[in-house]
């Protein structure tokens, strides 16, 4: 993952960035959004979501620890 700064777009990760590196599927992803397992999301005005790349290495990093 590529460190972005604060304010700039690549501070923000869409879902297939994320699943991408997760190398899980949309539908997995959606499965752990429903049950609060997934990272805390935006949703964009048209309906779009993103993840803040910081909410995204936190919650990683909150897996790494419990592994």
């Amino acid at each position: 993952m590529n460190v972005g700064t604060a304010g700039r777009p690549g501070d923000k990760l869409t879902i297939a960035e994320v699943c991408a590196d997760l190398d899980i599927s949309r539908r997995t992803f959606y499965e752990w959004r429903a049950k609060g397992r997934a990272p805390r999301c935006i949703r964009l005005p048209n309906g779009g979501l993103r993840i803040r790349r910081s909410e995204y290495q936190r919650w990683r990093a909150a897996r790494e620890e419990v592994a």
